[in-house]
C-alpha cells in the first residue's frame, strides 16, 4: 500500500458546546413557532422539538461529565 504523499492536516478545533447551544436555540425557536401555530400543525412536530431540546440537554450533561464544559484554554483569545 503506497504511503500518502502529504501529511494529514491537523484536526479542526471546534467549539462543540457552542454548536450544541446554537442547535438548541434553533429547536426552541421552532417550538415557539409551532406553539403559536396551535392546532394548524401536527403535534408530532411539537414533540420533535421538545425531544431535540431534551437530547441537547442530555448531550450537554455528557459534555460536562467528559470535561468539555467549563474548560477554557488560557491561551485562547476568542
Amino acid at each position: 500500500m503506497p504511503r500518502p504523499a502529504r501529511k494529514a492536516p491537523p484536526p479542526l478545533q471546534v467549539d462543540t458546546v457552542r454548536v450544541v447551544l446554537v442547535g438548541t436555540a434553533l429547536w426552541a425557536v421552532a417550538l415557539v413557532v409551532l406553539l403559536l401555530l396551535g392546532d394548524r400543525v401536527d403535534r408530532v412536530w411539537t414533540w420533535t422539538c421538545v425531544a431535540g431540546i431534551g437530547l441537547a440537554g442530555f448531550g450537554l450533561g455528557v459534555m460536562r461529565l467528559q470535561g468539555h464544559l467549563g474548560r477554557r484554554d488560557p491561551d485562547d483569545d476568542r
